[in-house]
């Protein structure tokens, strides 16, 4: 694979790349590359987690030597799952068991415990160097991280701890790409503006989109410096069921909750369920979207591309029922190894109703 095609892999499907030549210059190297992403293990994963996973796929697949950071000291600081580190370890097992079902197992990746990162003094001394070059004001700005407000920071002092460490995590691991999801956009600059100070690798960062609430309450009106400041309104999230599908939903609550989606004809901005499509569905290697719908409205077609999909909706050759239904039964046959990995796992089946009897942020 040369750099051009590694760069196109590498890209794909992602929102923002920062920036992109320091991207080129890190393939172009000889050295070998490092990229991460942390995810708080705070309870059940929906589909949109699926967006970075695939991309991790594309990062690993484009030579990158890849990390998977369960941010489990993360989760507790961020009152996750009630701030049980013990139940916060075995949610980090359950993400851990669906990466693995689409392909990202031990053999892939490195998993590694946040345990094993704040064990060591050199971590803590490096997250205390990194405050000291920061203003308490930009710290609390990026508490959005978190899905918090500025103004949460009041609720204990662990809160304004948590930027520095994600920073931190970025520094000690010594990485050259920091990937995660757009909220994750301010820890990421913040680290960027560190790195000369603290004489780290200034990290490229990688962002990838939030798949958007199935509801639809809130549009997003820019991408950039404010955008964290919507995002819990516009989002997928697991404290609120109603507005996302979980990757162990079974197909007939996939069909009710993707019926029920907001999907306006002819629009393509925000719309979750043309999001589904282009970024899990399609991201897929040679998948083909089937529609079956009667004759008199055209009659059965299949989409080879997303590009294709979205140019028949946006002229209004594709009602929203019948690309709801054929999205649901794609989405309904891809999560199908993930539903009988947990079905067919005591442990996993068991962890599952444990979180969802949980009341999770």
């Amino acid at each position: 694979m040369d750099i051009n095609e590694k760069i196109e892999l590498i890209t794909r499907n992602t929102l923002e790349v920062v920036t992109l030549e320091d991207l080129k210059r890190k393939l172009e190297s000889e050295e070998k590359i490092r990229g991460y992403l942390g995810f708080e293990p705070s309870g059940l994963a929906h589909i949109g987690w699926l967006v970075w996973m695939y991309k991790v796929k594309d990062l690993v697949d484009a030579g990158v030597d890849f990390i998977i950071l369960e941010a489990t000291w993360h989760a507790m600081i961020n009152d996750k799952l009630g701030g049980d580190l013990s139940l916060i370890r075995r949610s980090a097992e359950l993400v851990r068991a669906i990466m693995e079902t689409i392909g990202i197992g031990p053999d892939k990746v490195r998993f590694l415990d946040a345990e094993e990162l704040v064990s060591d003094k050199e971590y803590w001394g490096l997250l205390i160097r990194a405050a000291k070059n920061s203003t308490l004001a930009r710290v609390k700005r990026a508490l959005t991280i978190m899905g918090r407000r500025a103004d949460e920071a009041e609720m204990d002092f662990s809160k304004l701890i948590y930027p520095l460490m994600q920073v931190t995590d970025i520094f000690y691991l010594d990485l050259d790409i920091a990937l995660g999801g757009m909220d994750q956009r301010k820890a990421h600059m913040l680290a960027r503006d560190l790195a000369e100070k603290l004489g780290r690798k200034k990290p490229v960062a990688i962002h990838t989109p939030l798949i958007s609430s199935l509801k639809g309450e809130r549009r997003m009106e820019a991408i950039g410096a404010d955008i964290d400041d919507v995002l819990s309104d516009v989002k997928m999230s697991k404290s609120k069921p109603e507005t996302a599908i979980f990757v162990h939903d079974p197909p007939e609550e996939i069909e009710r909750k993707i019926r029920a989606a907001y999907c306006p004809a002819r629009q393509v901005e925000q719309n979750p369920i043309l999001e589904i499509n282009k970024y899990i569905l399609f991201a897929k290697r040679g998948f083909v979207l089937h529609v079956e719908r009667p004759t008199k409205y055209g009659g059965p077609i299949d989409y080879a591309s997303y590009e294709e999909l979205e140019r028949d909706f946006v002229e209004g050759k594709l009602h929203p029922l019948d690309l709801k239904k054929a999205t649901a039964e794609a989405l309904s046959k891809l999560l199908e190894p993930i539903r009988r990995k947990i079905e067919s796992d005591k442990r996993l089946k068991e962890l599952v109703k444990v979180i969802e009897g949980k009341v999770t942020r």
